[in-house]
């Protein structure tokens, strides 16, 4: 079932609303490529570049959250290893032949959803009060050089 995005979804920051638009398109589009005739390398890409964008969102939140000085770093942390875990052994299970794509998408949109209305919503105050506010400026040139670290942008 593909993610219909929503306004209830959204942070209010857009650096990670847009990060994590971005993965809903990657969900969608794997749902998509699943349900047709596609070839096997074209899911592979897809499917490795949902994982890979996945990993650097992680290290970019991360990061914003250290700059931010958000206080529950360290839980947020541990959320994002052992989902990097589940992650990393569904994508070894479809590098091994395996029909996981699927499974992968689910796991991924169930997730995501989850994560951004609980986890996530914990640290936006956080970044809100601490970069959009005071010293934006600063900060905004800090997420710019952040984006392109991770993002290869």
């Amino acid at each position: 079932m593909k993610i219909v995005w929503s306004s209830r979804y959204e942070l209010g920051i857009e650096v990670i609303d847009n990060q994590h638009k971005r993965i809903v398109e990657y969900i969608n589009l794997i749902h998509d490529l699943n349900e047709s005739d596609t070839s096997k390398g074209t899911l592979d890409e897809v499917l490795h570049s949902l994982v890979d964008y996945t990993y650097s969102h992680f290290a970019f939140e991360e990061a914003l959250m250290e700059e931010a000085g958000y206080p529950d770093i360290a839980e947020h942390q541990l959320t994002h290893q052992t989902f990097s875990r589940q992650i990393e052994t569904l994508r070894q299970r479809f590098d091994q032949g395996e029909q996981v794509a699927s499974d992968l998408a689910q796991m991924l949109q169930h997730w995501l959803l989850n994560h951004i209305l609980a986890d996530d919503t914990s640290y936006s105050r956080s970044i809100k009060e601490n970069i959009l506010g005071a010293g934006a400026d600063k900060h905004h040139a800090w997420a710019e050089k952040a984006a392109r670290r991770y993002f290869n942008a």
